[in-house]
């Protein structure tokens, strides 16, 4: 069992969690996800992971309420525990110093951008973030990504907070500077914000690396869910990335085997908050 260390409320549906995990922190690097099960009886879910600390064996996990097993997740609180919590999984970013890089960050997508401009940042890249969300409610870890970053630049689409506009529109601002060379772009978020940055980038020629959060099952490579197709073919996320060159992948493809399940998953969140007025009558002693 590993124990749930803290909690944090980020916004209604995005929570916080530290997770007591000691051989993960051990091994643990920027870019890895984690795969954690509730019980003996729960979803395998894959995070990536937001953070971590070697010295308290630490792994933090920011996820979106989005599922039944996501929504059960967040119900819990410090002092519970999962039954599982496999790790470090997938392939590191490659970290070196390549210039000056981009990181861009939406929506929950902040969270594993985090640990990855910090890596860039100590390996002596000029690191420029942009990170986005729909609305300020929705934006979390500010202050840390302004803390390794030379310079931060915040998005809201209904503009409530930083600039009214996509990710997008200030990474092409960026790329138009002539003066100033970008060497390489990560970007992490929702499948169609990444689509976008890499149409973005890709007449200016700019390596654009995005993280994959596919299907996933065993997380082994063996169940083939979280295939992915590239132009030279296909790959498993779970053990050929998460990262993967974004100019390189079949978006379309993508967006639509995200969609596959999406009847079951309402259905599954439909059953799991049903309310059985038969046994609330009963247990008012109606008949």
């Amino acid at each position: 069992m590993y124990r749930i260390l803290s909690k944090e409320v980020l916004s209604d549906v995005v929570k916080l969690m530290d997770i007591e995990a000691p051989h993960v922190a051990r091994r643990a690097a920027a870019g890895q996800f984690i795969i954690v099960r509730i019980d003996e009886f729960g979803e395998r879910i894959p995070l990536t992971i937001a953070d971590f600390d070697r010295d308290r064996g630490t792994i933090t996990i920011i996820f979106q309420e989005l599922g039944k097993s996501t929504i059960q997740l967040g119900k819990m609180n410090a002092g519970d525990s999962v039954a599982s919590f496999a790790g470090p999984l997938g392939h590191p970013t490659e970290i070196e110093n390549f210039g000056t890089v981009i990181c861009m960050g939406g929506g929950v997508g902040i969270a594993p951008i985090y640990p990855i401009a910090r890596a860039l940042k100590q390996a002596g890249n000029k690191v420029i973030s942009i990170i986005g969300a729909r609305n300020k409610s929705l934006l979390f870890w500010e202050e840390k990504m302004r803390a390794v970053s030379d310079e931060l630049i915040i998005c809201t689409d209904d503009g409530s907070h930083g600039r009214k506009a996509l990710v997008t529109e200030p990474l092409k601002e960026i790329l138009d500077n002539k003066d100033q060379k970008i060497a390489k772009v990560w970007a992490i978020g929702p499948a169609i914000m990444m689509k976008f940055v890499t149409l973005a980038t890709k007449p200016y020629e700019v390596p654009t690396i995005v993280s994959l959060n596919t299907i996933m099952i065993d997380g082994t490579g063996m169940c083939g869910g979280c295939r992915v197709l590239l132009e030279d073919g296909a790959q498993f996320v779970c053990v050929d990335g998460p990262e993967f060159n974004g100019h390189k992948v079949d978006w379309d493809n993508l967006l639509s085997r995200l969609s596959f399940y999406k009847d079951e998953e309402k259905k599954a969140v439909e059953h799991y908050d049903h309310k059985c007025r038969l046994e609330n009558a009963v247990a008012k002693g109606e008949k």
